[in-house]
C-alpha cells in the first residue's frame, strides 16, 4: 500500500471515530432528556390523579347537597 492510501484510511478512521463520539454524546443527551420527560410525565400523572379524586369528591358533595335540597323542598311541600 502506498503512503497516500494509508493517510486516506487514517483520515476515514478518524472521521468515523469522531462521528461515533458525537453520536455517543447525542445518545447521552437524549437519555437525559428522556429521563426528564418521564419525570415530568409522572408529575403530570400525579396531578391528574389528584384532580380526578377532587372531581369525584366534588361530585359526591354536589349530590349530597342536591339530596338535602330535595329533602327540604319535600318538607316545604308537606307544610303547605
Amino acid at each position: 500500500m502506498s503512503f497516500e492510501v494509508l493517510e486516506q484510511l487514517e483520515a476515514k478512521i478518524q472521521t468515523a471515530v469522531d462521528t461515533i463520539s458525537l453520536l455517543q454524546m447525542e445518545v447521552e443527551e437524549l437519555k437525559e432528556e428522556k429521563e426528564q420527560l418521564v419525570s415530568e410525565a409522572n408529575e403530570q400523572r400525579a396531578i391528574r390523579e389528584d384532580l380526578e379524586q377532587k372531581a369525584v369528591a366534588m361530585n359526591q358533595e354536589h349530590s349530597a347537597w342536591q339530596d338535602r335540597i330535595r329533602n327540604l323542598l319535600g318538607k316545604m311541600d308537606e307544610v303547605e
